[in-house]
């Protein structure tokens, strides 16, 4: 059972990644489902341009971890044969059609890529501390360029990126900085990779725009420990009293656990057309009422 903490005693660090920040900012309700909730929700059915980016990001991935001599497009592509993801999509032509569109993108992209520039990390996770937090995060891919870090991040959905997106994302921020103090070097760009109009987007912070960054990473941060409390004050009292019957009757169909008026109220629902493609759109009535339900598919381009 949680404690009170004792008068002048440190608080604990809340720990989190920047998608766990994220998601408390697009919407606390799904914040509850995906961290809170135990057992947690039944997820919607799987989307197919999460498996295109899964596959992608493995296979460039493995690509790296090749050696030079075989870090070629023809080994990237087979590297995305071998890890297709084919969850999602409408039918076994569907999938096919998009293993081949997706082995293009990534053929395509290590030919413009030096095979020897061996990067710092792929897949690399970085942690970093404030006052307050404990941020962690994996990285897709970290460079070094000349005396300077680079943070690379892959993308695959279909909008077209611009420098704002570079600029105002709050994982590249952190990426940089927890970069930069576990490896003790300097890095203030950050780029995303986009693979289907084969972009890249970049954008160059200065000490003073990461440390903004960071601010408002503690901003969040605090809401979110916040609520997280009041969640865990409620579910100590809660679960004796529930029992362990109802607990497995809770985990057989996986619906969240009913909490009273206060404790929703601690996480409200914030629609818009994110509910569209929520994962627990249907634990959500007014995420069904905010949007139409989509296809598995729907997000992949024409």
């Amino acid at each position: 059972m949680d404690q009170l903490p004792l008068e002048g005693m440190p608080r604990r660090l809340y720990s989190c990644t920047p998608s766990r920040l994220n998601t408390w900012l697009d919407c606390p309700r799904r914040y509850r489902f995906t961290y809170m909730d135990r057992p947690a929700p039944q997820r919607g059915r799987p989307w197919a341009h999460n498996s295109v980016g899964a596959s992608v990001h493995n296979a460039l991935a493995a690509w790296w971890r090749e050696p030079p001599e075989r870090r070629t497009p023809q080994v990237a592509g087979l590297l995305l044969d071998r890890g297709w993801i084919g969850e999602g999509f409408r039918d076994a032509e569907q999938s096919a059609t998009w293993r081949d569109r997706a082995r293009e993108m990534v053929s395509g992209y290590v030919a413009s890529l030096d095979p020897a520039a061996e990067p710092v990390g792929v897949e690399r996770t970085v942690a970093t501390r404030t006052a307050t937090l404990a941020l962690s995060g994996r990285i897709d891919r970290l460079d070094r360029r000349g005396e300077e870090l680079v943070v690379v991040d892959y993308k695959t959905g279909r909008r077209p990126l611009n420098t704002d997106d570079a600029r105002s994302s709050l994982a590249l921020a952190v990426y940089a900085i927890a970069s930069s103090r576990m490896l003790h070097r300097p890095c203030h760009r950050v780029e995303l990779h986009h693979l289907p109009t084969a972009s890249i987007v970049e954008w160059e912070h200065t000490d003073e725009s990461l440390a903004r960054h960071l601010g408002h990473a503690e901003e969040i941060a605090e809401e979110a420990s916040r609520a997280d409390d009041g969640y865990r004050a409620w579910a100590a009292e809660a679960r004796p009293a529930a029992g362990r019957t109802s607990a497995r009757a809770a985990g057989a169909d996986r619906t969240p656990p009913a909490v009273p008026p206060e404790i929703d109220a601690i996480f409200p629902p914030r629609t818009g057309p994110l509910c569209s493609w929520c994962d627990f759109r249907r634990h959500c009535p007014e995420g069904q009422a905010a949007g139409e339900d989509r296809e598995p598919w729907a997000a992949l381009a024409d």
